[in-house]
C-alpha cells in the first residue's frame, strides 16, 4: 500500500470516530434530561416498576408524557399516556389492565406492570412532549428471566457393547438458556445437548449421556450439573448407572473335608445379577436332595455328613433376563480327627518331641562327663604305670618311673611296712611270715583270712588315695592354666592383670608307718563264729 493510500485510510477512520463521539454526546445530552434505568429484570407472574423523571426543565414547558413498548420486530405500541389537563390514558393493548402510573404527574411519570409474561420482554421508552424543545425520551431494556425446572435420571439399559443413552438431564422453560455439564466415574462417555425454544419465550435444554454399557459399569457414579443465571449456584444431580444383565452363579463353602459325622458343612450359592434373582433353586444331579441337607435361601446346610451327601449339588438362579446354574461335587471321606482338636494334638506332639530331645541332651552331657572323670581316675591294669599303682598303694610310696616317661613321682618314700604275718587255724600262738606281695600266695588258692584282711585294707586305702589323687590333679591343672596365661602375657611384654600372687602348694597328707598299718581297726565276724581283727599286726 502506498503512503497516500495509508493517509486516506487514516483520515477516514478518524472522521468516523469523531462522528461517533458527536452522536454519543448528543444522546447523553438528551438522556441527561429524561432519566430512566438502563435495564430491568423481571420474572413471570411478578410485577415490575419502570421509573422515569425529567430533570431541570427550566424554561422548557412539559405538555405530555407517554410510555411506548417496542418488541423484537420493532413494532411500537403506546401503552400509557399522562396529560396534566386530561389525566391518565391507557390505549388498547395486551398491557391494558396490567399497567398503571405510580405517581400520576409530569415530574414522576413512573409506571408498574403486573402479572408479567415472558412476551413482555422488550424496550420501554418514556417520551416527553415539550415546548419549544420538542420530544425528549429515555429507554429501559426489560429482560424477562425464568428459573428453569431442572431434573435428571438414569436410564435402565441392558449390558452390551453398543453406546446407548444411560442418563439424561433437563433444564426446562428457562430464560436465558441453562448450561448442562456431566461428571462420571466411567471413561468413554459422551454428552449430547440440545436447546428447544418454547412458545412463551423460554428455552428448554436437554442433555443425554451416551455410553457402551458394560456389566462392570453398573452402580457407577454419574452427575449432571445445571448452571443458569437465575440460580444462586449450580444445581447437581448425582446418580448411579443402572445396567442390567443375566445371572452369574458360583457355589462356595466346600473345603474338601466332609468327613462322616461332620455337622457344620454349608454351601452358599453366590449370585451376581441385575435385576435381583427371582428364584434360587438347589437340586442334585439325581434330581432329589438327600435327607441330610436343608435349604435356607441361597444356602444349603448339611445337618450331618453321611454317605448320602456324596453327590453333585446344583444351584440354579433366574431373573427377568435369563437363568444360570452352577454345580459342585462333594466327596465324603472317612471320619477324621475333630478339626477343633488339631491344634491341641499338634502342640502335644511338638511338646513331647522337645522334651525327648532335652532328656537325650541331658543324658549325653552326663555320659560325657562321667567318661572324662573315669579317664582322669583310671589306673593301669598291671599296677605299674600310675602314680598310685597297686604296688605303691600296697607297699608304700616308692620311686616310680614307669608310665610317665621317666618322670619321677612327686609321692616318694620308702616301704617301711615290714613283714606281714598271717593267722592259721589250729596252730595257736603261731604266726607265719608272708611276703609283702599280697598276690604271691593266693593265685589259684582259696583266700585265707590274711588275704581277706589285706584286700579290705587295700580297698579302704584306695578310696582315701583316690580322694588325694583328685585334689592333686585339680591343683596341677590350675597351675598349668596359670602358667599358660602368664606365658601369653610375657610374650607381648604385658603384665597379667588377672594373675594372683603365688601361694603355697598344699602339702599332701602324710601318713607315718604306724598310721598306714592301722588304717582300720574294727573287728569282723567269721563264718565259723570266730572274731578277728582287720588290722594287720607288724613286728
Amino acid at each position: 500500500m502506498s503512503k497516500d493510500g495509508a493517509s486516506d485510510v487514516y483520515f477516514t477512520a478518524r472522521s468516523w470516530a469523531i462522528a461517533a463521539v458527536i452522536v454519543i454526546m448528543l444522546q447523553v445530552s438528551s438522556a441527561q434530561r429524561v432519566r430512566v434505568e438502563t435495564e430491568v429484570q423481571a420474572f413471570p407472574t411478578e410485577s415490575v416498576q419502570l421509573r422515569c423523571m425529567f430533570l431541570e426543565p427550566g424554561n422548557t414547558k412539559l405538555t405530555q408524557v407517554s410510555w411506548i413498548y417496542e418488541d423484537e420486530v420493532a413494532d411500537r405500541v403506546n401503552i400509557a399516556v399522562f396529560h396534566p389537563q386530561y389525566g391518565e390514558s391507557f390505549p388498547d393493548s395486551r398491557f391494558k389492565g396490567r399497567v398503571r402510573f405510580t405517581k400520576g404527574n409530569l415530574d414522576n411519570p413512573s409506571i408498574e406492570i403486573s402479572k408479567m409474561e415472558m412476551t413482555d420482554e422488550g424496550k420501554y421508552t418514556c417520551e416527553y412532549a415539550t415546548y419549544p424543545s420538542g420530544n425528549e425520551q429515555g429507554t429501559t431494556n426489560l429482560v424477562m428471566l425464568a428459573k428453569p425446572k431442572n431434573s435428571a435420571a438414569p436410564v435402565i439399559v441392558r449390558a452390551g457393547s453398543t453406546a446407548v443413552i444411560v442418563a439424561h438431564c433437563e433444564a426446562a422453560q428457562g430464560k436465558p438458556a441453562a448450561t448442562i455439564t456431566w461428571e462420571s466415574d466411567v471413561a468413554g462417555g459422551k454428552a449430547n445437548t440440545t436447546q428447544v425454544p418454547q412458545p412463551d419465550g423460554t428455552v428448554t435444554v436437554r442433555s443425554e449421556y451416551w455410553l457402551a454399557p458394560a456389566k462392570t459399569y453398573n452402580d457407577n457414579n454419574i452427575k449432571c450439573k445445571v448452571t443458569q443465571r437465575t440460580q444462586d449456584r449450580p444445581q447437581d444431580f448425582p446418580m448411579k448407572l443402572s445396567i442390567q444383565y443375566p445371572p452369574a452363579v458360583t457355589i462356595v463353602g466346600y473345603d474338601e473335608n466332609w468327613y462322616i459325622g461332620r455337622t457344620d458343612a454349608v454351601l452358599e450359592c453366590q449370585v451376581d445379577a441385575n435385576p435381583a434373582p427371582i428364584t434360587v433353586d438347589w437340586t442334585s444331579v439325581s434330581g432329589v436332595l438327600p435327607d441330610a441337607v436343608e435349604v435356607a435361601g441361597n444356602q444349603l446346610r448339611v445337618k450331618k455328613v453321611d454317605d448320602s451327601v456324596n453327590t453333585t449339588f446344583v444351584c440354579e438362579v433366574k431373573n427377568v433376563l435369563g437363568s444360570a446354574k452352577s454345580q459342585l461335587t462333594a466327596v465324603v471321606i472317612e471320619s477324621s480327627e475333630d478339626p477343633s482338636n488339631a491344634g491341641v494334638l499338634a502342640g502335644a506332639i511338638l511338646g513331647s518331641l522337645l522334651a525327648l530331645l532335652l532328656v537325650v541332651a541331658l543324658v549325653g552331657v552326663l555320659v560325657m562327663r562321667n567318661r572324662r572323670q573315669h579317664q582322669h581316675r583310671s589306673y593301669p591294669a598291671d599296677g605299674e604305670g600310675g602314680t598310685y599303682g597297686n604296688k605303691v598303694r600296697l607297699f608304700g610310696m616308692g620311686s616310680n618311673t614307669s608310665g610317665n616317661g621317666g618322670k619321677t613321682s612327686k609321692n616318694s618314700g620308702n616301704n617301711n611296712n615290714g613283714p606281714m604275718y598271717s593267722y592259721r587255724e589250729g596252730e595257736p600262738d603261731q604266726l607265719d611270715e608272708k611276703p609283702n606281695d599280697p598276690h604271691a600266695g593266693c593265685r589259684g588258692d582259696s583266700p585265707t583270712p590274711h588275704h581277706i584282711l589285706l584286700s579290705e585294707r587295700d580297698e579302704a586305702e584306695r578310696r582315701k588315695l583316690e580322694a588325694m589323687d583328685d585334689s592333686q590333679e585339680e591343683y596341677e591343672d590350675e597351675e598349668e592354666e596359670e602358667q599358660e596365661e602368664a606365658n601369653r602375657y610375657d610374650g607381648y611384654g604385658y603384665h597379667n592383670p588377672h594373675q594372683q600372687q603365688p601361694h603355697a602348694r598344699p602339702a599332701l597328707p602324710h601318713h607315718n608307718d604306724s598310721q598306714i598299718g592301722y588304717l582300720d581297726d574294727d573287728m569282723e565276724s567269721q563264718r565259723d563264729g570266730s572274731v578277728i581283727s582287720r588290722t594287720a599286726i607288724y613286728v
